[in-house]
C-alpha cells in the first residue's frame, strides 16, 4: 500500500533507472527527485526538472537528504537542508555541465576560435576545482577561518564561470545568495553594484612589496668570496630608502646557505605608491674577501681584507612592465678609480661614463625580481609558500605611510661616511679598516647587534672594507643596529681604525680609535645626522679593555668646550652619520619636557605651547602618556591652563585625521574607553567649547576656530566619557546641571548655525565644517540622553539652517552630506527617532531633486532611508512603517520620477569616471523607486490618486509614471547579467500597473476618454511582454522552474491586463486601429500558448470594427502583412503560431456576415507567414544559397502577385541580387535588380533615399541600374542581353546629346559583340528536380521544377549538389509521378533527371553562315519548356527486329517563367505527354544523323576543321552500320506489306522514311567525294574500303540511280562558302531541300567529337575525342537493327547512384570505351538529356511543289501545325504570344521572292540614320528575331552549311553516341526546337496541312492559346518598352535608295516619331511594324518615393 512520506522528501539518484518496470519513472545519475509516496522497498515521486512525469523507482536508486517543506500537502516545495553555498554549487554545476557539453560539440564539430576550445578546457578545471571545495565542505572538517577561504574561493569560482557562460551575476551576502524578496530593492541593487564593481575595477593597493631572490654572480674571474649587498634608493634625493639586503657567495658566485632561502630570498616591504616610480633604483654593491690586489699572487698571508668588486643598478620602473615575475640579469660595474667607490652607483645613474666601467664583458649578476601590491597579511595568504619556505624581511628606513599602533622597532643605523687620516710617519697613505663594536653601560661587547643588513644574522663586531692606500677614504657603508630599548642607556658604539699592511705578514695594526653614546644625560637619543667625531690615538689593543677610560674624553668636535682647541684643530676626524627608528625613544627634548611637567611645573605653558610643533610621529608614539599629562594638567590647574590644554587636545585629535596616523583613532578610543579617569573635565571641556562657539559669529579669524569643530567628535568622546565617570563616582549627581550645559551648548550651536551670510563668508565656511563633524556625535549623546532627546536635538539643529540658499552656495552640498551621515546613522534606525527626523530629512532632499543638484548624494540618502523601510510582519511596525511610506510617497514619488526621467533624458557625460557615476546615480534611483513602489500597499495607491484633484494632474501623472516604467524596461538599465534586479523590477511593473489599470478605467473611459494615456498604456504593456528577461523559453530548465515559482509568468499576467483593457474600450477601439496592430501582433507572436490565446482574438476584435466603420478591413490586412514582415524576419514566430492564428480567427468569424472577406484575410496572411518561416529558415546560417535564393523568389512573387506590397517587393528584389551576387550567380543578378529598373521610368521625378540609393531622379537611377545591370550580365557571359541595354542607354544619352557618354556606351557595346565573337561559353545542363513530402519547405513542397545547372555541372554532380542541400531527403530511383503516399509522407523525397530545352528562337539556330558563338546563345536562353524521352516497347517485343516495337514517350515541361530568369531554377506550371511510334521514331533518327553529315562535310569544306577524323568517322559509322543491316532492319520493319496494309494512316511517313534513307546515300556519295579531297595519304586505305563500302549499301538498299529530287548535290554551295550560298537570290534547284520550309521541331544535332574540338573544356576531354576518332565502332554494336546504346537510352537520368548511371555515356563525354559500357544497357532510362535521342515532333511531307516555293525560306521557326485552325488564324495567334521574357515576333506573312531568302541577324541590330532610307529598308528587311537574353556556357559550333535554306533541322545538342554510326543507331538526344509560331503561308501558296500526330495529349492551338495568355513575368530584357528604329539590311541586300540626297539625321526624338509614321499598320510605340499586345504592368507604379 502506497503511503505518503512525511521526512524522506528530497533525494539524489545514485545509479542511473531505465524505468522499465510497469509506471516506472526512468533517472540519471545526479538527478534531485522529489519524493512522495513510498511501498515496500519503491518510492513514488517526480524528477525535478520535469515534475509533470510522476512514477516509480527502487528506494536503493536513491541517497536521502535532509530536507525543509513549504507549503506542505498538495503544492508543496521542498529545499534541502544544507549550507546555502553547496546548494548553488551544485544547481550552478548542473547548469554548466549542459553548457559545457554544448562547448565541446561547437569545439569539435565547427573547429571555432581558439578561445572557446580554452574555455572548454579551463571551465573543466574550474568545475573540478569547485567539486573538491565542496567535498572539503560537505566533510565538515574545516576550521572556521579555513572554511570562510574555501567558501571565498568558491564564490570566485562561480562568478567567474558565470561570467564566462554569460549567466547570470547572483547576489550574495557573505557567500550565501540572497533571496530577493527578503531585501529591499535598494539593498539588491547595492549588492549587485557591489559585486559588478568588484568585477569590473579593482582598488589599487597602496602598499607594494619588492621581492628580492639573488641567484648568482657569472664572471670569469672569480676564486673568491662575495658579499652582495642590496637596498632601495632614491635617485632624486640621493639617499637610501631602505635598509641594506646582504647574501654571503662563495667563491663559484653562488649562495653559500643554498638550504637556508631566508639568506638569498627577502621582501623589501612598505614601500609607498610614491616610491614606485623611474627614479627609484635597486642598487647592489658587491665586494670581495680576499687579498688587497685582485690579481696578487698567493702568499704567505692568511689575512683576508673586503674589497670592492662591482655595483649593479636598476629602476624600480622597469618592474611595473615587466612580467610578473622575471628573472633580470644585471650588469656589473667597476669604479675607474678605487676613491669614487662610494657614489659609483651614483654616477651608473647620471651616466658619468668616465668613471666607470664594465667589470668585464661577461659579468652578470642574475637576481629574480617581483612587485606585490597589497597589505603584508593580504601577501602572506596569497603567497602562502613564499613565508613558510622562509624570506627575510628588510624594512623601509624610517616608518612606512602609514603607522600602524603595535609595531615596535627600534634600530639604529649608522653610515661609515668618511675619514681624514695623517700618514703617520709612512711614505704612503695607509690601507684603513674600521672595525665597529657596541658596548653596554658595563663596557662589555654587546653580542649578535651589529649587522651589515638583513638576510645574515648580526655579528658582534663588523669589518668596514679598505681602500687601497688612501688617506682619506669613503666608505658610506652602512650598518644597523637593533639594540633593544632597555640596552639603549649607557650603551655606546665604538670604531676601532686599523692599518693593514701589504707586506707578508699581513697585519692589521692599530693607530686610533673613536666612540660615540648613544643616549644623552636627559634622556634623548643621539640625534639623527652626520656627527665628525675624534679620532683617539691608541696603538695597543688593552688601552681600549677598559672602557670607562675613554669614555669620559670628549667624542664629538660639535661637543668639545671652546677652550679645546688643540683636539680641535687636529685634522684627523671620523664622519658618521646615524638614523633611528623607534617607537619607544624620543629624541625631542620638549616632548620630554612635557611628558615630564610635574619635574618642571614652571616649564608647563612653554611645553604646551611647543606641543604643535613636535612631529606628529613623536606625538603618536607617547600617544596616551601625553593624554595623560593633559588631562593631569587640566585636572590641576584647569583655571590657569584649561584653553591651553584644550588647544593642545585639538591640535592631537586633529593629527589623527591625517591619513598617516589615522589608524591610532582605535588607540584614542581605547583610551577614552578604559585608561581616561577625567571625571570632572566635562565641564571644562564644555564650557571652552561653548566659549569658542560663542565668538564664531563676531571672530575676524576663523581658522583657529574650525580646527576646534573639526575635533567636536572627540571632544564630545571626552565630553560623555567624564560625564559617565563622575556620575558612577558620585551616583549621578549634578545631571539637571549637566543637561542644562549641553542644551545651551547646542542653543549657542543653533544660533551660530542660523546666520544668514555671504557665500565666501567664513562663518559659512565654520557651518560647513560643524555640519560635517555633527553626525559623529550622536552616538555619544546616545549613550546618556534617550533616542526622542536625540532626535530632538538633531531636528532643531539642521531645521535651524537657513533656508534660502543659493545653489551654488557649498553648504548646501554640506547640508545634504550631514543629512547623508543623519540617515546612515545608528539614531535614525530606530523607529522612533526615525519619525521625528523623516519631515526635516524630505523638506531638504525634495527641495535638492526639485532643483536637481548634488543627485549623487540625493540618491545615496534615499537609498539609505528605504533600505531601512520593509514590510514587516509584526503589528507594532507595520502602522510606523505605513506613516513612513506616506510621507515619503507625498513628499517625493513625484520628483524621484520627474529625476529619473531628466537623468535618463540628459546626455551622458563623455569621460569614464564621470559616466559611470551617471549610470550609478541613475540605477539608484531606479532602485529607490522600486523600493518605495513595492512598499505600497492598495491603501497608499489610493491616498495618491486622492491627492489628484484635476484630472490633467491625474493624467500628468499617469503618463509620467508610464514613461518611466517604459525606460525601466530598456536593456541598457541594468548590465545584461543583472537578471535578478529585472525580474524584481518588472514585479513591481506589473504590481503598479494592475493598480493603476483601475484608475485608468474610472478616469479615462467614454466622454472622458484620452487617447493619449491608453496609448502610453498599450505601448508600455506591449513592450513589457517583448522584454529578453521574461522570455522564458530561452532559459536553461531549472532557471524557469526558479522565475515561475517566484514570480509566475509575467507576460501572460500583462496578457490578460491587455485583453481585459480593450475590452472595456468599446468604440473608442477604433482609435487604436491600425496603430496597434503591430503592437499585439508582436506580442502575440511571443511563443507562449497562453498568452497568444488571450491576445489573438483582438484581432478579430478589430476586423469586426474596422468593419463597421469602413466595411472593410483593409487597414487591418495592410498593417498585419508590413509588421509581420519586420518581425518574422527578426526571429519571432513559428509554424506553431501560424496555426494557432489561423485556427482561432477562423473559429471567431463562423458567425459574422463578413465571413467571406474574413476568411480571405486570414488565408492570405498564413499564407505569407508559411513564405515568411521558409524564408526566415532558409537565411540561417550555414544554409546553401540555392535554398535561400528559391526561398527569396517565392517571397518576393507573393508580395508581387498577391499582396501587391511594392515597396516590401523592391526590398526583395535587393535581397535576392544580393544573394545572387554572393553566390556568383551574375545572371541571375542581372535578371533581379531588371525587376526593379523596370518598375522606373526615364522621367526626371525626384525619388527620395532609398536601401543604398541616394536621394536623386529617377532617370538617374534608372541609369544607374542600367549600368549595373550590363556589368553584371557582361560578368554572367550574358553580352546579347547587355548590347540590348546598352542600345537603350545610348538612345536616352543621344536624346540629350550626351555624345561623351554615347560614346562610351557605343564602345561598351562593341566590346561586347568582340565577347560574344572571341571568348568561349558553356552550355549548361538542365534538370528536372521534384520535391516530394511534408517536410519540404513550403515553398518546394509537392512541386516540381528545372532547374539551370551550373557550369560543368552533370546530373552526379547535380545530384549530389542536391542531396548535400537535402541531407534528410531520399533520391527516388525511377521516373514516374509518384502517388499521394508519397506526397503525403512526412519526410522529404527527390526525384531528378536531366530534361532537353526547346529553344524558342528557331530562326537564329536554323540559318546558316551564323557563326556557332551566336547560336549557341539561343539554344540555352530564353527557354520556356523542356523535353524528357523514355523507350519502351508496346506489344510483343519481335527479337530478330525490335524497332517495330519500340516506341518513345515524350514528355514536355512548361515552366511558369523562362529560364535564365531571376532563380537558376522555376517551377513546372504544365505537363504535356505524348507517345512518338517506331516508324515517325526511325524518321527522327535518320533526319538527325543526315544534318549531322551535312554539318561535318560544311565544316570540312569550309576548312572550319583541323582534322578531317571527325568525317571520317560518322562516314565509317554510317556506312559500316548500313553494309551491316542497319537501314534493312527499318526497311524490313516498315517497308513490308503487312505494316502498309496495318497502317494505312502511315503511307506519308513511309514515304518520308524512303526518301530520307536515299537522302542519307545521296549525302553519303557526295561526302565522300569531298573525304577523297581532304584525306591525308595514310588514310587512303581506309577511304577505299569506305567507297566500296557504301557501293555495297547502295546495292541492299537497291538504288541504282537517285530519284531526280535527290540527283543535285545536297551540300553544294555557289561559291564554297555557306554564307554566299544563303544570300543567292535563287534557290538551290539541285538541293533536295534547297526550297522546301519543313516544319520539323527536330534541332539540329552536333557531333560530341566536333562539340569537344571546339572547346577547351578539359585536356582530358581533348585526349579522349583524339582516342574516339582513332578507333571505329563495331559494326555488331552500331548498325544492327537491334536497339542500339542510343535507341535504348531515350529516357532520363532521375536519381543518385549507384542506381543512376553515369549522365554520359562514354561517347558523349569522350570515354573510348563507349560499346563496352552500353552493351547491356538496352533498356537503360537513367542517361542525361544530353545522351537522349532526338525529341523532335515530325513534319508533314510536302509534295514537291510546295518545297519548292521561295517564300517560306524565311520561316524558318515553325511548330507542328493543328489541322483544325487555318494557317492566318495561326500566325495571328503567334503574334500575339508575345511575353514579358521575350517578344516572340514572327514574319510577316508576304514576302517577296528576294526577302524570302534573307535570314534574320541574332541579335537586333543598330537604328538607321535617316527616316527616308527606313521606309525603303523597312519595307524589304525581315522583322527582328527575338531576342534572348539569358546566360549561355556553350562553345562555339559552325553552322552547317549543307542546310542553306533548310528549316527545322537545327538542333542544340550533341549526339549519344561518341562514334559516328549511321542514323539507325544514332538516335541521340536533341532538343526540341519549337518556334512559337507555325506554318506560315504566303498569298499564293496557302498552307498545306498535314496529319498530326495520333498521340499527341495537347493540340498546338491549345498550346498557342496557352502561350498567348500565360502571365509574363516582369523581368525580361526582351520586351523593352522603348521605341526601336527600322533596322537597315546589310548593303548588298538593300534596295538602292531614292536619289534624293538624304537628309540631316534628325534628333533622336523627332527620328522616332518618323519611324512611327513610316509604318501605320504598328503600334505607335513600335518601329518594327509587328503589332503589340500591351502588357499589364507587374505592379502599380507607386516608386515615386523610392
Amino acid at each position: 500500500m502506497w503511503i505518503p512520506t512525511e521526512h524522506e522528501k528530497y533525494g539524489v539518484v545514485l545509479a542511473s533507472f531505465r524505468g522499465t518496470v510497469q509506471h516506472g519513472l526512468p533517472l540519471e545519475i545526479g538527478d534531485t527527485v522529489q519524493l512522495l509516496e513510498k511501498c515496500e522497498g519503491w518510492y513514488r515521486g517526480f524528477v525535478h526538472k520535469n515534475p509533470n512525469a510522476k512514477g516509480i523507482f527502487p528506494c536503493t536508486y536513491i541517497h536521502l537528504k535532509n530536507a525543509h517543506i513549504k507549503n506542505k500537502g498538495q503544492f508543496e516545495t521542498v529545499i534541502p537542508t544544507e549550507d546555502s553555498v553547496i546548494t548553488e554549487m551544485t544547481t550552478t554545476l548542473r547548469d554548466w555541465g549542459a553548457m559545457w557539453k554544448r562547448l565541446y560539440v561547437v569545439k569539435t564539430v565547427q573547429h571555432t576560435h581558439k578561445n572557446e576550445g580554452d574555455l572548454f578546457h579551463r571551465l573543466w578545471h574550474v568545475m573540478n576545482e569547485i567539486l573538491d571545495l565542496r567535498r572539503q565542505v560537505l566533510v565538515g572538517h574545516l576550521t572556521n577561518d579555513r572554511m570562510k577561504d574555501v567558501k571565498q574561493h568558491i564564490t570566485a569560482r562561480l562568478d567567474w564561470g558565470n561570467e564566462q557562460l554569460s549567466l547570470d551575476l547572483v547576489p550574495r551576502r557573505e557567500f550565501s545568495m540572497v533571496d530577493p524578496d527578503e531585501i529591499s530593492v535598494t539593498e539588491l541593487f547595492k549588492l549587485m553594484e557591489h559585486r559588478h564593481r568588484k568585477k569590473e575595477t579593482p582598488v589599487p593597493a597602496s602598499t607594494h612589496h619588492l621581492f628580492v631572490h639573488m641567484k648568482s654572480l657569472m664572471s670569469s674571474n672569480l676564486g673568491e668570496e662575495l658579499e652582495v649587498f642590496f637596498h632601495i634608493y632614491d635617485g632624486r634625493e640621493n639617499r637610501p630608502l631602505s635598509e641594506r639586503f646582504f647574501v654571503r657567495l662563495n667563491k663559484n658566485g653562488v649562495p653559500k646557505s643554498p638550504e637556508k632561502t631566508e639568506r638569498q630570498c627577502t621582501l623589501f616591504v612598505d614601500l609607498g605608491s610614491s616610491d614606485l616610480r623611474k627614479d627609484v633604483y635597486i642598487v647592489v654593491h658587491i665586494m670581495r674577501i680576499g687579498r688587497m690586489g685582485a690579481g696578487e699572487k698567493k702568499n704567505v698571508c692568511s689575512i683576508q681584507y673586503r674589497r670592492p668588486f662591482g655595483c649593479a643598478v636598476v629602476s624600480i620602473a622597469d618592474l611595473l612592465t615587466a612580467d610578473s615575475k622575471d628573472d633580470h640579469l644585471l650588469k656589473v660595474y667597476a669604479c675607474t678609480t678605487e676613491s669614487e667607490w662610494y657614489q659609483i652607483h651614483e654616477n651608473i645613474i647620471r651616466k658619468v661614463n668616465s668613471r666607470y666601467n664594465l667589470s668585464g664583458s661577461n659579468t652578470g649578476l642574475a637576481v629574480s625580481l617581483q612587485l606585490l601590491h597589497g597589505d603584508i597579511e593580504q601577501l602572506r595568504r596569497e603567497y602562502m609558500v613564499l613565508f613558510t619556505r622562509g624570506v627575510s624581511i628588510t624594512k623601509k628606513l624610517g616608518f612606512s605611510d602609514i603607522i600602524m599602533p603595535g609595531e615596535m622597532r627600534n634600530d639604529l643605523y649608522v653610515t661609515l661616511e668618511k675619514g681624514e687620516f695623517e700618514k703617520g710617519g709612512k711614505s704612503v697613505a695607509r690601507n684603513v679598516e674600521i672595525t665597529v663594536y657596541v658596548l653596554d653601560i658595563e663596557g662589555q661587547v654587546m653580542k649578535s647587534y651589529v649587522a651589515a643588513g638583513s638576510g645574515e644574522p648580526g655579528g658582534d663586531e663588523y669589518h668596514s672594507f679598505v681602500l687601497y692606500h688612501n688617506n682619506s677614504p669613503r666608505w658610506a657603508e652602512q650598518i644597523k643596529l637593533p639594540i633593544p630599548v632597555d640596552m639603549f642607556r649607557g650603551a655606546h658604539v665604538r670604531f676601532e681604525f686599523r692599518h693593514c699592511s701589504t707586506k707578508d705578514k699581513g697585519e692589521k695594526k692599530l693607530f686610533g680609535y673613536s666612540f660615540v653614546h648613544l643616549m644623552q644625560e636627559d634622556g634623548r637619543t643621539l640625534p639623527d645626522g652626520t656627527h665628525e667625531l675624534i679620532i683617539h690615538k691608541c696603538e695597543e689593543n688593552a688601552n681600549l679593555q677598559d672602557s670607562s677610560r675613554y669614555l669620559k674624553l670628549p667624542f664629538s668636535k660639535a661637543n668639545l668646550p671652546g677652550n679645546n682647541q688643540a683636539v680641535k684643530g687636529t685634522k684627523e676626524s671620523f664622519w658618521i652619520t646615524s638614523f633611528l627608528c623607534s617607537t619607544k625613544l624620543t629624541q625631542n627634548g620638549d616632548m620630554l619636557d612635557l611628558l615630564k611637567w610635574r619635574a618642571h611645573p614652571e616649564k608647563i605653558n612653554d611645553s604646551l605651547s611647543k606641543l604643535k610643533e613636535i612631529d606628529g610621529s613623536e606625538i603618536v608614539k607617547f600617544l596616551q602618556d601625553t593624554l595623560d599629562t593633559l588631562f593631569g594638567i587640566l585636572d590641576e590647574s584647569s583655571q590657569r591652563y584649561g584653553l591651553k590644554v584644550f588647544d593642545c587636545l585639538v591640535h592631537i585629535i586633529n593629527l589623527l585625521q591625517d591619513s598617516k596616523f589615522q589608524h591610532f583613532k582605535p588607540v584614542m578610543d581605547t583610551y577614552i574607553e578604559s585608561h581616561f579617569a577625567g571625571a570632572l573635565s566635562y565641564r571644562d571641556l564644555i564650557k571652552v567649547l561653548k566659549w569658542y562657539v560663542d565668538r564664531i559669529v563676531d571672530a575676524e579669524h576663523q581658522d583657529h576656530i574650525q580646527q576646534v569643530l573639526k575635533a567636536t567628535e572627540y571632544i564630545f568622546k571626552y565630553i560623555i566619557q567624564s560625564r559617565r565617570l563622575f556620575a558612577l563616582a558620585t551616583g549621578g549627581q549634578s545631571e539637571e546641571e549637566f543637561r542644562c550645559c549641553i542644551h545651551e551648548l547646542f542653543m549657542s550651536i543653533r544660533f551660530f548655525l542660523s546666520q544668514e551670510n555671504k557665500i565666501t563668508s567664513p562663518v559659512t565656511q565654520t557651518q560647513a565644517v560643524f555640519l560635517r563633524t555633527f553626525p559623529a556625535v550622536y552616538g555619544e549623546l546616545l549613550k546618556i540622553f534617550t533616542v526622542k532627546e536625540v532626535a530632538g536635538f538633531v531636528r532643531e539643529t539642521l531645521g535651524s539652517l537657513p533656508a534660502t540658499a543659493h545653489a551654488e552656495c557649498p553648504l548646501e552640498a554640506v547640508k545634504l552630506h550631514c543629512i547623508a551621515k543623519t540617515v546612515e546613522s545608528q539614531l535614525y534606525t530606530n523607529p522612533e527617532s526615525r519619525c521625528i527626523l523623516l519631515p526635516v530629512v524630505l523638506r531638504l532632499l525634495q527641495a535638492h531633486m526639485q532643483e536637481q543638484r548634488d543627485l549623487v548624494m540625493c540618491a545615496r540618502i534615499l537609498t539609505s532611508m528605504l533600505s531601512l523601510i520593509r514590510k514587516d510582519d509584526s503589528v507594532t511596525t507595520e502602522p510606523v512603517v505605513s506613516e513612513e511610506v506616506d510621507l515619503i510617497v507625498d513628499s517625493l514619488l513625484v520628483v524621484l520620477m520627474r529625476t529619473i526621467l531628466e537623468i535618463t533624458n540628459r546626455p551622458q557625460p563623455a569621460g569614464t569616471n564621470m559616466r559611470l557615476q551617471f549610470q550609478d546615480i541613475t540605477g539608484e534611483f531606479v532602485a529607490c523607486l522600486l523600493a518605495l513602489l513595492r512598499q505600497m500597499s492598495d491603501k497608499h495607491y489610493q491616498q495618491l490618486l486622492q491627492t489628484f484633484t484635476s484630472k490633467d494632474d491625474l493624467r500628468d501623472f499617469l503618463l509620467q509614471i508610464f514613461t518611466v516604467f517604459r525606460i525601466l524596461i530598456r536593456p541598457e538599465m541594468f548590465p545584461k547579467d543583472w537578471t535578478v534586479m529585472r525580474l524584481v523590477t518588472n514585479n513591481v511593473i506589473i504590481t503598479t500597473v494592475l493598480y493603476l489599470s483601475d484608475a485608468l478605467r474610472k478616469n479615462f473611459l467614454n466622454e472622458k476618454f484620452d487617447y493619449k494615456v491608453w496609448d502610453s498604456y498599450f505601448y508600455l504593456s506591449v513592450i513589457f511582454i517583448n522584454q529578453p528577461c521574461l522570455q522564458l523559453e530561452s532559459f536553461s530548465p531549472s532557471k524557469r522552474k526558479r522565475v515561475l515559482e517566484k514570480y509566475g509568468d509575467m507576460r501572460v499576467m500583462m496578457g490578460c491586463e491587455i485583453f481585459s483593457m480593450w475590452q472595456n474600450l468599446g468604440e473608442h477601439k477604433l482609435n487604436f486601429i491600425p496603430a496597434m496592430i503591430g503592437p499585439f501582433l508582436e506580442v502575440t507572436l511571443v511563443p507562449q500558448p497562453d498568452l497568444r490565446n488571450v491576445m489573438i482574438p483582438i484581432f478579430h476584435d478589430m476586423m469586426d470594427w474596422e468593419q463597421r466603420r469602413s466595411g472593410n478591413f483593409k487597414q487591418v490586412e495592410a498593417k498585419l502583412i508590413d509588421k509581420l514582415d519586420s518581425l518574422m524576419s527578426e526571429g519571432k514566430g513559428d509554424e506553431t503560431y501560424r496555426e494557432l492564428f489561423n485556427s482561432i480567427l477562423l473559429k471567431k468569424i463562423e458567425r459574422e456576415t463578413w465571413r467571406e472577406s474574413g476568411i480571405s484575410l486570414i488565408a492570405t496572411v498564413t499564407r505569407l507567414m508559411e513564405r515568411l518561416l521558409d524564408y526566415r529558415d532558409c537565411m540561417k546560417l550555414g544554409e546553401v544559397d540555392g535554398k535561400k535564393i528559391g526561398c527569396t523568389v517565392s517571397l518576393l512573387n507573393f508580395y508581387k502577385t498577391e499582396l501587391n506590397k511594392e515597396e516590401m517587393y523592391i526590398r526583395y528584389i535587393h535581397k535576392l541580387y544580393e544573394l545572387h551576387l554572393k553566390a556568383q550567380n551574375y545572371t541571375e543578378a542581372s535578371y533581379t535588380l531588371l525587376l526593379y529598373d523596370e518598375l522606373l521610368e526615364w522621367s526626371d521625378r525626384p525619388l527620395r533615399e532609398f536601401l543604398n540609393y541616394p536621394m536623386q531622379s529617377e532617370w538617374q537611377r534608372k541609369e544607374y541600374l542600367h549600368l549595373t545591370i550590363v556589368q553584371n550580365f557582361d560578368r554572367g557571359k550574358c553580352w546579347e542581353n547587355g548590347i540590348i541595354l546598352c542600345r537603350e542607354l545610348a538612345d536616352q544619352y543621344e536624346s540629350y546629346y550626351d555624345y561623351r557618354n554615347l560614346s562610351k556606351m557605343r564602345m561598351m557595346e562593341a566590346s561586347l559583340y568582340d565577347k560574344i565573337m572571341d571568348q568561349q561559353r558553356l552550355e549548361p545542363e538542365f534538370f528536372r528536380v521534384g520535391f516530394y513530402g511534408k517536410k519540404f519547405p513550403f515553398f518546394l513542397r509537392n512541386k516540381e521544377f528545372v532547374c539551370r545547372g551550373h557550369d560543368y555541372e552533370r546530373l552526379e554532380a547535380f545530384q549530389q549538389r542536391m542531396l548535400n542541400e537535402f541531407p534528410h531527403a531520399i533520391a527516388m530511383q525511377h521516373v514516374n509521378q509518384p502517388d499521394q503516399t508519397i506526397y503525403q509522407a512526412e519526410a522529404q523525397y527527390l526525384q531528378i533527371y536531366a530534361v532537353s530545352p526547346i529553344p524558342e528562337s528557331q530562326d537564329v539556330l536554323q540559318r546558316d553562315g551564323v557563326p556557332d558563338n551566336i547560336k549557341s546563345f539561343y539554344k540555352v536562353n530564353h527557354i520556356w519548356r523542356f523535353r524528357y524521352d523514355r523507350p519502351f516497347h508496346k506489344g510483343t517485343k519481335d527479337k530478330e527486329n525490335e524497332f517495330k516495337s519500340l516506341w518513345v514517350e515524350r514528355t514536355t515541361l512548361t515552366l511558369v517563367q523562362s529560364l535564365p530568369g531571376i532563380s537558376r531554377w522555376f517551377e513546372v506550371e504544365k505537363r504535356e505527354l505524348v507517345e512518338v511510334s517506331p516508324l515517325e521514331n526511325a524518321i527522327e533518327v535518320i533526319e538527325n544523323k543526315n544534318l549531322q553529315l551535312r554539318t561535318l562535310i560544311a565544316q570540312c569544306q569550309s576548312r572550319q576543321m583541323q582534322n578531317i577524323n571527325p568525317l571520317t568517322m560518322c562516314l565509317n559509322g554510317v556506312i559500316d552500320a548500313a553494309v551491316n543491316g542497319g537501314l534493312a532492319r527499318y526497311q524490313e520493319a516498315f517497308f513490308v506489306k503487312d505494316y502498309i496494309v496495318n497502317h494505312p494512316e502511315d503511307g506519308e511517313k513511309i514515304g518520308r522514311l524512303r526518301e530520307l534513307m536515299f537522302e542519307q546515300a545521296h549525302i553519303l556519295e557526295y561526302g565522300l567525294a569531298v573525304h577523297e579531297k581532304f584525306v591525308p595519304q595514310d588514310m587512303r586505305p581506309l577511304h577505299k574500303k569506305l567507297v566500296d563500302q557504301f557501293h555495297v549499301m547502295k546495292s541492299s538498299l537497291g538504288i541504282q540511280e537517285f530519284p531526280a529530287y535527290v540527283r543535285a548535290s545536297p551540300v553544294h554551295f555557289t561559291n564554297g562558302s555557306p554564307r554566299s550560298s544563303c544570300r543567292n537570290s535563287v534557290p538551290n534547284i539541285i538541293s533536295p531541300d534547297g526550297a522546301r520550309v519543313v516544319a520539323r521541331r527536330s534541332p539540329l544535332t552536333y557531333p560530341a567529337v566536333n562539340r569537344y574540338s571546339s572547346s577547351s573544356l578539359s585536356s582530358q576531354a581533348s585526349n579522349e575525342v583524339s582516342n574516339i576518332t582513332g578507333q571505329s565502332e563495331s559494326s555488331d554494336e552500331v548498325f544492327n537493327m537491334q536497339p542500339s546504346p542510343s535507341t535504348s537510352s531515350l529516357s532520363s537520368n532521375h536519381s543518385a547512384s549507384p542506381n543512376v548511371t553515369s549522365s554520359a555515356p562514354s561517347s558523349a563525354r569522350g570515354s573510348p570505351q563507349l560499346q563496352d559500357k552500353h552493351k547491356h544497357s538496352r533498356e537503360n532510362s537513367c542517361l542525361s538529356s544530353r545522351e537522349r535521342p532526338v525529341s523532335a515532333i515530325y513534319p508533314n511531307p510536302l509534295d514537291p511543289a510546295q518545297r519548292a516555293t521561295p517564300h517560306q525560306i524565311g520561316d524558318t521557326t515553325l511548330p507542328r501545325s493543328d489541322p483544325n485552325l487555318s494557317a492566318p488564324d495561326k500566325v495571328r495567334t503567334t503574334f500575339s504570344s508575345r511575353s514579358l521574357d521575350s517578344v516572340k515576333e514572327v514574319n510577316n506573312t508576304q514576302f517577296s521572292d528576294t526577302v524570302g531568302k534573307l535570314l534574320c541577324p541574332p541579335v537586333p541590330p543598330r537604328p538607321p540614320y535617316s527616316g527616308s532610307s527606313a521606309k525603303t529598308m523597312r519595307s524589304q528587311s525581315p522583322l527582328p528575331t527575338s531576342r534572348s537574353p539569358q546566360k549561355s556556357s556553350l562553345p562555339p559550333f559552325t553552322p552547317s552549311p549543307t542546310e542553306c535554306q533548310s528549316a527545322g533541322l537545327v538542333s542544340n545538342s550533341p549526339v549519344l553516341s561518341g562514334s559516328y554510326s549511321s542514323g539507325i543507331s544514332s538516335m541521340s538526344r536533341c532538343s526540341v526546337s519549337e518556334a512559337s509560331g507555325t506554318e506560315a503561308t504566303t498569298g499564293d501558296h496557302p498552307a498545306h496541312q498535314g496529319p498530326t500526330m495520333p498521340n499527341s495529349v495537347s493540340s498546338g492551338s491549345d498550346e498557342l492559346i496557352r502561350r498567348e495568355n500565360k502571365t509574363p513575368p516582369p523581368y525580361s530584357v526582351y520586351e523593352r518598352s522603348n521605341p526601336r528604329r527600322p533596322v537597315p539590311l546589310p548593303h548588298s541586300l538593300s534596295i538602292p535608295p531614292s536619289v534624293d540626297p538624304p537628309a540631316l539625321p534628325p534628333k533622336p526624338h523627332q527620328l522616332r516619331t518618323s519611324s512611327m509614321k513610316l509604318v501605320p499598320t504598328s503600334d505607335p510605340r513600335r518601329a518594327d511594324g509587328v503589332p503589340h499586345v500591351p502588357r499589364p504592368r507587374p505592379l502599380p507604379r507607386k516608386v515615386s518615393q523610392l
